[in-house]
C-alpha cells in the first residue's frame, strides 16, 4: 500500500532562520504552495520534484519539541562542502560512519529542535 515517504511537516518559531537552516545551508528550495490558510512554506530539492518539507508558522510550539519522531532524514552529496558550510556557519554536528554499510551520517538541529540527518555515499571522503 504505502509506495515512499511523501513529506515532513515541522512547526518552525523564526521563518528566517528556518528558511536559512533548510534553503541557505542543506540547498532545498521554497516552491510553489497551495494557499491553505495559514502561513508556511513548502521545500523541495534543488533538482525537483515533490515537495519534502513542510513547514508551519501559526502553530505553537509543542513542548517536548521531537515528540515520537527522533529525526528526518535526507540522502545528500557533497559531504566535503557541506560539512564545511556547516564549520563555516559554525553550526554543530555529529559526523560519524554507519556500522556495516560505512554511509556517511552527519546529524544536526535546526533551529526549532528538529533533528536533521544528512546519509552520504560511502565512497565520499572528507
Amino acid at each position: 500500500m504505502i509506495q515512499g515517504m511523501n513529506h515532513f511537516t515541522i512547526t518552525a518559531e523564526d521563518r528566517e532562520r528556518t528558511l536559512d537552516f533548510y534553503c541557505g545551508l542543506l540547498g532545498l528550495v521554497e516552491g510553489p504552495r497551495p494557499d491553505l490558510g495559514f502561513p508556511g512554506a513548502w521545500l523541495y530539492p534543488p533538482a525537483g520534484g515533490a515537495a519534502v518539507l513542510h513547514i508551519y508558522w501559526d502553530r505553537p510550539m509543542p513542548s517536548l519539541r521531537t515528540g515520537v519522531i527522533d529525526h528526518m532524514a535526507f540522502t545528500a552529496s557533497g559531504l566535503r562542502e557541506v560539512k564545511a558550510r556547516f564549520d563555516a556557519r559554525g553550526i554543530g554536528y555529529d559526523l560519524r560512519r554507519q556500522a556495516g554499510a560505512q554511509t556517511w551520517q552527519l546529524f544536526s538541529l535546526d533551529p526549532n529542535g528538529a533533528k536533521v540527518e544528512l546519509d552520504f555515499d560511502p565512497a565520499e571522503s572528507l
